[in-house]
């Protein structure tokens, strides 16, 4: 566990005073381990199964901790309920393992790092590493600060903490938990108030239960006098008025609850919430609003928000950078050699086209890959077809993109674009944001989001558990170009990686129909399936290989479902890692309902799973319950 005791100057990589502490929590409830963590069946307690008033067994906490009002808890002024709260206070970051967590804890790193702010960074990938490090440290602290983690759970069930301890929670992942938003006195959510949340009403979900206990009082024996009959016979008919009421409102509670916890998705990003932040105490500068663009991308890259969702948010986020960046546009700051300038552009989407070569990054670009089936020959002969149409030569083609003659480069965009349209690529353009620093560096949005991604989800081990982290976070900072070119390196293997599995899951049909969904599962021996143990990467690769199969299959009826992958996650454990994504249409809200088909198919089939990742549609499995679990799955979908 890393804990890092000062923060970032801005642009600057100071030594950190690192001190790890290492620990192994397990499980109460534990079927069996692998390695430090231990998997079990039983998933991430939801609002149907903990809501303090109708949960039947299980622990419950006491009632003043568990104080719930009518009131949602968002805090609608992050100013004053939150950062002037812990200014002066000692505080306890924890930070999920993606890039938007990462470039919002940067925001509030230099935030603290302006006002003397006294406070440690634990990174945590899991909700096992965060019960960890909340074991750990809850004596030390009273102030928590949950980063893309800890708000569709309920966290005071799984933490247990003291009645004086405050979660700030700001949390991308969407549905929030019931009892985390109508909790008044220990969690406050930061969340963007515009975010169309559809939480149920409080008395919709929640009763008082002086009701139940009155039901239980004054029950007759039989006994009383002839007068009092027929008043005891009157008080037996409103009672049992009563419970038929409460078995009503029950029923519709559940269904209540189902329809607004089934999909998982995911709303507007941690880092725009922060820089936001930063705005409002008018803090915020050129590098906050370049994470806050960042985590963004992170969320486009990875497609977790719709295409309507992403372009609102670049139109708020342009706004800011005309308002930074408007003074860079005279002569003499241009050319400085310290200047960093933020511009908004369409640009192409290809990945890291301008650190690699234009030929590379079609082939391994999903979109391009896709549309033209390069994993055919047929698809080969188009790209070929493709770059005539352009009049590229392949020599300028296969080359360093810096390498291209400049004739050529200059009117790039536009011709592919003409010739894109022409070969039904008509998406190729993308708004986007770029970033140069000084003369000659200059990255697109995405390429920081593939080179930090990289860098996190790096397989060769160096040090200690969270070297990856701590350089993920490094490379955010504009003084440390030479791990963000590392990342960068890592990000182009990645994507190779990607498309030649892609190429040969679809050339060895190794997608295949189950019904009500499409499964694929990489066999241990598979080049690059290391990788591919990895969360991040794996959702890449799924994404990808969807993508590519609905190109390529002409089954109508496929195109329309959603996929399942698995690959090995740890072979001595015999584990798989298990993930489930939306069907590839052009309409996909992105919503996911994989997370609650997980829980009920390894409930019901007693697998032995470990619900640990913080998006619930990603699980890890033990590979001899993977045929009951999916047989399980698909009666459950059918």
């Amino acid at each position: 566990m890393l804990l890092l005791l000062s923060p970032n100057p801005i642009g600057e990589n100071p030594e950190r005073v690192v001190q790890f502490a290492q620990s192994t929590l397990r499980r109460r409830d534990s079927r069996f381990s692998i390695g430090p963590r231990t998997v079990t069946s039983r998933p991430i307690g939801r609002g149907s199964d903990l809501a303090p008033s109708l949960s039947e067994g299980g622990p419950r906490l006491p009632l003043f901790r568990r104080r719930l009002v009518a009131a949602a808890m968002f805090v609608s002024d992050c100013r004053r309920e939150f950062y002037d709260v812990i200014v002066s206070q000692r505080v306890l970051l924890l930070v999920a393992s993606d890039v938007d967590a990462l470039c919002a804890c940067k925001i509030l790193q230099a935030l603290f790092q302006c006002d003397h702010v006294q406070y440690t960074l634990v990174p945590v990938s899991g909700w096992q590493e965060l019960e960890t490090a909340f074991l750990e440290h809850k004596d030390q602290f009273k102030y928590f600060v949950f980063i893309n983690c800890g708000a569709n759970v309920d966290l005071l069930e799984i933490l247990q903490p003291e009645e004086d301890v405050s979660f700030f929670v700001c949390d991308s992942h969407r549905p929030i938990h019931v009892v985390n938003v109508y909790n008044d006195t220990q969690i406050k959510l930061l969340v963007k108030q515009d975010d169309d949340l559809d939480v149920p009403a409080y008395d919709d979900i929640f009763r008082d239960e002086e009701d139940e206990e009155e039901d239980s009082e004054n029950e007759s024996d039989g006994s009383e006098p002839a007068e009092k009959r027929r008043r005891l016979q009157e008080d037996v008919i409103e009672r049992t008025m009563k419970r038929r009421q409460r078995r009503e409102w029950e029923a519709r509670r559940r269904e209540i609850l189902f329809d607004y916890e089934q999909y998982e998705y995911h709303g507007t990003s941690s880092a725009m919430v922060m820089f936001d932040l930063a705005w409002i105490m008018s803090k915020d500068l050129n590098d906050m609003l370049w994470w806050a663009i960042v985590g963004l991308t992170d969320q486009w890259v990875q497609d977790k928000i719709t295409q309507m969702k992403y372009v609102t948010d670049i139109g708020i986020l342009q706004r800011h950078v005309s308002r930074h960046n408007h003074r860079n546009e005279d002569e003499e700051n241009s050319l400085s050699i310290d200047c960093m300038r933020i511009a908004f552009e369409y640009d192409l989407r290809l990945a890291l086209y301008q650190h690699w070569s234009l030929y590379e990054s079609l082939c391994n670009t999903s979109y391009t890959s896709a549309s033209l089936k390069l994993w055919s020959v047929q698809g080969q002969k188009r790209l070929q077809e493709f770059l005539a149409d352009m009049g590229l030569p392949l020599k300028q083609v296969k080359q360093k993109f810096n390498s291209m003659d400049m004739s050529l480069k200059e009117n790039l965009r536009e011709m592919i674009e003409e010739s894109a349209n022409k070969f039904g690529m008509k998406d190729l353009r993308v708004q986007t944001f770029s970033i140069h620093f000084g003369f000659k560096n200059k990255f697109s949005a995405s390429d920081i989001v593939y080179a930090t991604a990289s860098l996190m989800e790096n397989i060769e081990k160096e040090g200690h558990e969270t070297t990856n982290f701590i350089k993920a976070l490094d490379s955010l900072s504009r003084g440390n170009l030479d791990k963000l070119h590392q990342g960068l390196d890592l990000a182009k293997k990645q994507l190779r990686a990607i498309q030649q599995t892609v190429a040969s899951c679809i050339c060895t049909n190794l997608v295949i129909s189950q019904g009500p969904f499409l499964y694929c599962c990489l066999m241990e021996g598979t080049p690059d399936v290391k990788l591919f143990s990895k969360p991040v990467s794996l959702c890449l690769l799924s994404k990808y290989l969807l993508k590519s199969f609905v190109c390529s299959t002409k089954n109508k009826r496929c195109k329309l479902l959603p996929l399942v992958m698995a690959a090995p996650m740890d072979v001595e454990q015999g584990t798989v890692i298990m993930v489930g994504i939306p069907p590839e249409t052009e309409s996909s809200d992105k919503k996911n309902f994989f997370g609650r088909a997980f829980e009920r198919a390894a409930d019901s089939t007693s697998s032995r799973t470990l619900h640990n990742h913080f998006d619930m549609s990603i699980i890890e499995l033990k590979t001899e319950d993977r045929s009951k679990f999916l047989d399980a799955l698909i009666s459950l979908l059918s």
